[in-house]
């Protein structure tokens, strides 16, 4: 059994979030909760070292559900790469007019959230002689009370910062159960082509229990 952490705690909030389902293909309609995906990202941004890999265990709401809606323009393509010409200076860049390729989109998010994530981390072929548990477990103790982390964590999407810290001794989670339907859990470590695999979540009294990958499922069949 590979070596792991005791179960740490950070909570992370901000003013908005939009963590996207998936079998809404064109607007963005956001989970009532967040996802272990976005959970791991936010631990992540704090720390992240080849050696080790996060697993989430659950992730608790601590503020009520409030959701919210903007309608925003936004490109629908990219501009090409440059050619080796174009970079050579030999020849003009091709334009991109925004105007022909601008779309409204619907985003349907979620305000003032508040979250603890509960989680572990577990070593790597990757470790080094010098990766052990004490050194890390300290590592995340200190940014976690300092702030520090290696980029901003964010809420779903990067244009929604959030805030994070120890969790807070006189908060609890809120007093709601309700199915949250299909989620995205991970791939296979190491392989992003690998089939995403999903889980059947719920929120119990607030708190949102995150099976181990080897419990997820195949993607569901999602109707457009």
């Amino acid at each position: 059994m590979a070596e792991r952490s005791p179960t740490l705690a950070v909570r992370v909030w901000g003013p908005y979030a939009c963590f996207s389902r998936p079998e809404l293909k064109v607007e963005r309609v956001s989970y009532e909760v967040m996802t272990p995906a976005a959970a791991r990202g936010a631990l992540m941004a704090i720390l992240w070292k080849p050696a080790i890999e996060w697993e989430i265990e659950a992730i608790e709401v601590h503020a009520p559900i409030e959701f919210f809606s903007i309608k925003r323009n936004e490109v629908g393509n990219r501009a090409g790469t440059p050619s080796a010409d174009v970079i050579a200076g030999l020849a003009p860049m091709p334009p991109f007019y925004i105007d022909d390729n601008r779309q409204q989109r619907v985003t349907l998010g979620l305000r003032d959230v508040d979250y603890v994530i509960r989680a572990h981390f577990t070593f790597t072929p990757l470790k080094g002689e010098r990766d052990n548990l004490g050194k890390f477990l300290e590592t995340f103790d200190r940014r976690v009370r300092k702030g520090q982390c290696f980029e901003p964590p964010f809420l779903g999407a990067r244009e929604f910062a959030a805030h994070f810290g120890p969790p807070l001794p006189d908060r609890s989670p809120i007093p709601l159960t309700k199915p949250l339907g299909f989620m995205y859990h991970s791939r296979p470590r190491g392989n992003a082509r690998a089939p995403a695999r999903f889980f059947n979540a719920k929120l119990v009294d607030g708190v949102m229990r995150v099976p181990p990958f080897s419990q997820a499922e195949p993607a569901p069949e999602f109707t457009p």
